[in-house]
């Protein structure tokens, strides 16, 4: 294998056992939160000792490894070719270890090859940068988490959700409301205000990239993720639906242009197995620093 297979595979590794520290504190603080001898307070004690399992026996946090999404930052000029190849041969070689479970199937004869390689497996996000830097962050979203997503176009007459930060306030915790006992809560969720229908969803996800513990830099978003957050928690879904004080662990939200004739509010949902991890590349391709 080459450097930079090498150090794709342990960043798939590494993502796919541990839990960010970021996302474990947030766990810890959650579990510490919910009535002591609660089924809520129990859950958050299985997830930590989960946790825990993972880490030690560098096993899959959850059997579903998830969609594989990785988001790179490179230089003008990047062999984007050659990493979406040593990608592909990474996630062949953790599959082959057990770090991804074999789980991606051909969407017309729902057969399963064993690799988790197929067309749009993984999924690979460019950007270019004027830095020299190459960054790599990784995503692996299980499918429960990402059933219970959501996207809404505004007005919404039946939410009486206008076309204002209200309006998008109403729709994200109706999107909270829906998913209760589904997605593997305490969950995580990603919002993006505006772009068209495949654009707010990306972005959406993109804003699951973001530390937990990050405030946002525009003031009305900043705002209204506090906002989300201490009202979902005060719905009492809590854990797994089963009733407490923790239903979201954070909520991310950003704002792109739109076009006057439509208002989306896209919601990405990530379950408490928040596998999000990052690296900056060497330029031999091996990992020089992590981002989490």
């Amino acid at each position: 294998m080459t450097e930079l297979q090498t150090a794709l595979l342990e960043l798939i590794r590494r993502t796919s056992a541990e839990i960010p520290d970021d996302v474990h504190r947030a766990l810890l603080a959650a579990g510490a939160n919910e009535q002591q001898g609660s089924i809520a307070a129990n859950a958050m004690q299985i997830i930590d000792q989960n946790i825990a399992l993972a880490k030690n026996k560098s096993q899959p946090i959850c059997q579903d490894t998830g969609s594989v999404l990785f988001y790179v930052d490179c230089p003008v000029g990047y062999d984007q070719i050659t990493f979406a190849e040593a990608a592909r041969e990474a996630v062949r070689q953790a599959t082959r270890k057990g770090y991804l479970r074999q789980n991606s199937v051909d969407s017309l004869t729902g057969k399963n090859d064993g690799t988790n390689v197929g067309p749009g497996a993984p999924a690979l996000h460019f950007q270019q940068q004027r830095a020299p830097e190459i960054n790599v962050r990784l995503l692996l979203k299980g499918g429960g988490c990402e059933n219970v997503g959501a996207q809404y176009s505004l007005p919404h007459t039946a939410l009486g959700a206008n076309r204002d930060l209200a309006g998008c306030r109403k729709v994200i915790l109706d999107a909270v409301l829906q998913a209760q006992g589904k997605g593997c809560g305490p969950g995580i969720l990603g919002v993006c205000i505006g772009g068209d229908r495949a654009t707010g969803y990306e972005y959406s996800k993109q804003q699951l990239l973001r530390r937990l513990d990050d405030r946002n830099p525009v003031p009305e978003l900043d705002a209204l993720e506090q906002d989300i957050v201490q009202t979902a928690n005060a719905l009492g879904i809590g854990p797994m639906g089963f009733g407490g004080r923790t239903t979201l662990l954070g909520a991310k939200i950003g704002a792109v242009n739109r076009l006057p004739a439509s208002f989306f509010v896209s919601i990405s949902y990530m379950c408490w197995a928040y596998r999000r991890q990052g690296v900056t590349l060497n330029e031999a391709g091996g990992i020089a620093r992590w981002l989490y």
